[in-house]
């Protein structure tokens, strides 16, 4: 049954932690964000996410996205400062057309710090990207 379903690999869809300004409180904020830089529409998007070490699991947070177009990306949530000492997975399934893709992001522990910023794709801001 399961073992019968083909999911292929996922390709130019990633999930990026951002460092952004709160214009109203003033603060430097995390936010994660799901980037589509590949020239397909997604459609019905679930992100599921969590964060989890030896001794702590935080709730599972769920997210949908009715469609996410070509060359674009989202927001799925912002990130406490207390969880980026945890690792965070983010679990991803879209479709486009009739074919399901699945695929699961991880920020190990104490990946998400300024030391560790890059430029992300399409959204031109400086933040830590898993592909």
């Amino acid at each position: 049954m399961k073992k019968d379903i083909e999911i292929p690999e996922v390709k130019d869809v990633y999930v990026a932690v951002v460092q952004e300004q709160h214009l109203e409180y003033k603060t430097l904020d995390w936010n994660a964000y799901i980037i589509n830089n590949s020239d397909k529409d997604l459609d019905t998007v679930l992100i599921m996410s969590r964060g989890y070490n030896d001794k702590k699991v935080t709730p599972v947070m769920r997210h949908t996205i009715a469609k996410l177009p070509a060359r674009s990306y989202a927001k799925i949530e912002f990130l406490q400062e207390k969880v980026l000492a945890l690792n965070n997975e983010f679990s991803v399934t879209y479709f486009i057309g009739n074919q399901m893709f699945d695929k699961s992001y991880l920020f190990i522990a104490n990946s998400i710090n300024e030391k560790a910023l890059q430029t992300v794709p399409l959204m031109q801001l400086k933040g830590i990207i898993v592909k």
